[in-house]
């Protein structure tokens, strides 16, 4: 290991420019912490204001947040940008930022003829910059889609053998997308995504299976606290099931990483969260981590989730380790 003593500066003789770079460190830091779930593509991230329901309050009963562990991936270096459009704010992460150019680059923000940006995209940009846009004759609209929701069987002796009973009633969650519309003579000239978060995460709906000899037991709880067999509800999820089996890995590792993307991304390979930039379905942060499973990393759902699995494995020692952690901690 390098010896790294010899050279290392005191706190007194740091410059003003070092202690505004520590400054700005930290204050990336505390936006990582209080990372939420949302979607990509151009414009798609919105800092809500409001009361009640949010990206950081979705799924979790005591407002502790979705997506908070803000830990998927960063690495070291990784600098920030804030960017509003149209008055929304939005936080863009990467790596060696440049220039206003080089940040809508990273965020895959698209300018169109007449938008107005704030400064040139020319100009040189630091943690303090932020960069607005404003788009003429373009208004926000939201909408609500259903997240379907998961069939989870789990074997019990209470039962006897082949009797079933549900458990639990399945819900399907919301997603919330919000979208930047342009219309021109009542009809939409564009409309692109701007933001969009699991506001309501589905509830599985789990069936008992019976597999005692006997009626003597009525109990409506499985045993074993067994994490059941999971049917996959959509194409994405039958392959991530078909992927994970044939790697050697279980239905109980399947059951586990449905639950998590339901909550962190409802299965949407687009998800972006708004304050910390984390991406796709098990919102990495930041999403170009993800590359190192596939280039197509940004629209490829099977290239996130190998990006997933890797990853719960080298933090979680597996995604069952990973699902008990997110159960503990509502992040992973």
């Amino acid at each position: 290991m390098a010896n790294h003593r010899k050279n290392t500066p005191t706190l007194r003789s740091l410059s003003k420019r070092q202690w505004m770079k520590i400054a700005a460190t930290v204050a990336a830091v505390g936006m990582l912490a209080g990372a939420g779930i949302v979607s990509h593509n151009l414009y798609q991230a919105q800092q809500p204001t409001e009361t009640g329901v949010t990206a950081f309050s979705a799924t979790d009963s005591n407002a502790l947040g979705v997506s908070r562990g803000g830990e998927r991936g960063a690495v070291e270096g990784t600098t920030y940008v804030t960017v509003k459009i149209n008055g929304k704010s939005r936080t863009v992460l990467g790596t060696d930022f440049t220039d206003v150019k080089s940040v809508l680059d990273a965020g895959d923000i698209v300018l169109e003829p007449g938008d107005d940006v704030q400064p040139a995209l020319t100009e040189k940009v630091t943690e303090a910059t932020v960069i607005t846009i404003e788009r003429a004759g373009a208004e926000l609209e939201t909408s609500d889609t259903d997240i379907a929701y998961n069939t989870v069987r789990k074997e019990t002796a209470d039962l006897p053998q082949g009797q079933e009973k549900v458990e639990q009633e399945g819900r399907n969650g919301v997603m919330e997308t919000t979208s930047l519309v342009t219309r021109a003579g009542g009809k939409v000239v564009s409309s692109n995504v701007f933001a969009s978060y699991v506001k309501e995460a589905p509830t599985d709906e789990i069936i008992l299976v019976g597999t005692g000899s006997t009626a003597s037991g009525s109990s409506s709880s499985s045993s074993g606290g067994s994490l059941g067999t999971t049917v996959p509800a959509s194409e994405m999820q039958s392959w991530a099931h078909d992927y994970l089996i044939s790697n050697g890995y279980t239905e109980a590792d399947f059951t586990a990483a449905v639950y998590i993307i339901n909550h962190e991304s409802g299965w949407n390979p687009s998800a972006t969260n708004p304050s910390s930039g984390a991406y796709g379905l098990p919102q990495a942060l930041p999403g170009s981590k993800m590359a190192s499973a596939g280039s197509d990393w940004q629209t490829n759902y099977q290239t996130q989730f190998i990006w997933f699995v890797g990853y719960c494995n080298s933090r979680y020692g597996g995604i069952t380790g990973a699902y008990n952690y997110w159960l503990a901690n509502h992040s992973y």
